[in-house]
């Protein structure tokens, strides 16, 4: 295997998006295509060494696709894959008919589409030329000092010069109305006091501002390999996949309005994700109290007594040494915290990130040890964030209020609801906002608003509507 092109034409961007960073980290190249009309472009003008075909697509589905390329001669022999819902009842079917070479099921796990891409590739393009390898991370990373000196002298002597020219027009203007003004009674000071606030004025917000953008700011950090950006730039997905793929150890952190959250990898794996400046549905409590591990109000009772005591244990540590979890309790909450900050932050469309390699992990990094999956983080975080695109229709903000149907409640029966749907419908009473339910609730965001959206489609709960003055 050599980095082998793999093109995948299904309609869904999970779908391709998942595949893709599954195949990446295996080595293929992979391209993308939405519908079949697209993907017969994208074989004519890139001739895939094999094809993962979805069935039902708009424009052209997997069927059509199929009868377009075994009529041309020049495209006939790359072999196709079907991935379908209905596996064995279409996949059988596409094998007899169309000359496919082999089917998948979905959903599918990571294994088993690597498992078919490496078969059939293996069996039918054996004997291809392999292609140049990929770039590896050692090259990626290394970093010439003497380049990076001279940068940050001559971004220095940049700023240098910037500061000057404000600061010097500034003080020109000073003394230039001072000396323009020649009446004792209005007489403009040009005392150090005087000069002290002209420079200070000068270098206003803004001033700064414009000058600290135009920087390389990672010029004047410590001379580590790493690497950041703008998340409406580079989507995070990417960095994540990047940093798994290269399996990466150091941290990447993620800022945005007063919200951080730390990732810390090890050679590719996530060993925990923390967080400062994030709502409470994130804290370490809720995932204890929702495991049933403890109970709400023994919970707090730990907190307050925690208050009045003294050292800076970190609260899971504290928790398995008083004996209220066990090691293996802590890890799975650990686990469920640091997935739902890395689901979360998927969905920031604005914001910076910054990977530093090699830095030393915390003791607590060290002792959670979690060793996270990022391919699997990855695709429920991309489930979730088409889940979220689909509720944001109807809950368009956290500041909704919503109203029980008692009549439809009665009619269903509170009985055929989940645990979850009833925590949820108890709650929603034409007062409380989304935000208050999931305060409320003790639940997540996420949760409280799919709860939320499943009551609404099935007209248990409606919007609020106030009445417009007249």
């Amino acid at each position: 295997m050599a980095g082998e092109l793999v093109l995948v034409i299904d309609d869904s961007p999970t779908i391709t998006k998942v595949v893709q960073l599954v195949l990446t980290k295996a080595g293929y190249q992979v391209a993308t295509a939405v519908d079949g009309e697209a993907g017969l472009e994208a074989v004519r003008a890139q001739r895939p060494h094999m094809i993962l075909l979805d069935f039902v697509m708009p424009r052209m589905n997997g069927y059509q696709f199929c009868r377009e390329l075994v009529a041309d001669v020049k495209l006939r022999d790359i072999p196709v894959v079907l991935m379908s819902a209905k596996g064995d009842q279409v996949g059988e079917r596409f094998v007899k008919v169309m000359g496919i070479v082999d089917y998948i099921t979905k959903p599918f796990s990571p294994e088993a589409i690597t498992a078919v891409v490496q078969h059939t590739i293996g069996k039918y393009t054996a004997g291809r030329e392999d292609e140049p390898s990929l770039v590896t991370g050692e090259d990626l990373s290394a970093t010439d000092d003497a380049d990076r000196t001279h940068a940050r002298s001559g971004a220095m002597d940049k700023l240098r010069m910037q500061i000057t020219d404000v600061v010097s027009g500034r003080i020109a203007a000073l003394f230039a109305l001072a000396h323009a003004t020649r009446e004792p009674d209005g007489a403009i000071a040009t005392d150090a006091t005087a000069v002290a606030d002209a420079m200070r004025t000068a270098l206003d917000d803004p001033s700064l501002l414009k000058m600290l953008t135009a920087l390389d700011l990672g010029l004047f950090g410590e001379n580590t390999p790493g690497l950041r950006g703008d998340l409406r730039v580079v989507p995070l997905a990417e960095v994540l996949q990047l940093l798994d793929v290269q399996e990466q150890s150091g941290v990447l952190t993620v800022e945005r309005s007063g919200a951080r959250v730390d990732i810390y990898f090890r050679r590719g794996r996530v060993d925990q994700a923390t967080a400062e400046g994030v709502p409470d549905e994130f804290l370490l409590g809720r995932f204890v109290t929702d495991a049933e591990l403890m109970n709400r109000a023994d919970f707090d009772a730990f907190l307050d007594s925690r208050e009045t005591a003294s050292g800076t244990r970190l609260i899971g540590a504290q928790l398995v040494k008083l004996g209220y979890l066990a090691e293996a309790d802590l890890k799975s909450c650990l686990t469920r915290q640091s997935s739902e900050l890395i689901y979360e932050i998927l969905r920031w469309r604005h914001g910076r990130f910054r990977f530093v390699a090699g830095l030393e992990l915390p003791p607590s990094v060290i002792d959670a040890a979690l060793g996270l999956d990022v391919e699997a983080v990855l695709m429920e975080g991309y489930r979730r964030v088409d889940e979220w695109h689909l509720i944001e229709r109807a809950i368009d903000n956290f500041d909704v209020v919503f109203l029980r149907n008692e009549d439809s409640v009665a009619q269903m029966g509170r009985g055929r609801l989940t645990r979850e749907e009833l925590a949820v419908l108890e709650v929603v009473n034409g007062k409380n906002s989304v935000k208050d339910i999931i305060r409320k609730s003790r639940m997540g965001s996420f949760e409280v608003s799919k709860m939320l959206y499943r009551l609404l489609s099935i007209k248990l709960v409606r919007r609020r509507v106030l009445p417009v003055a007249v």
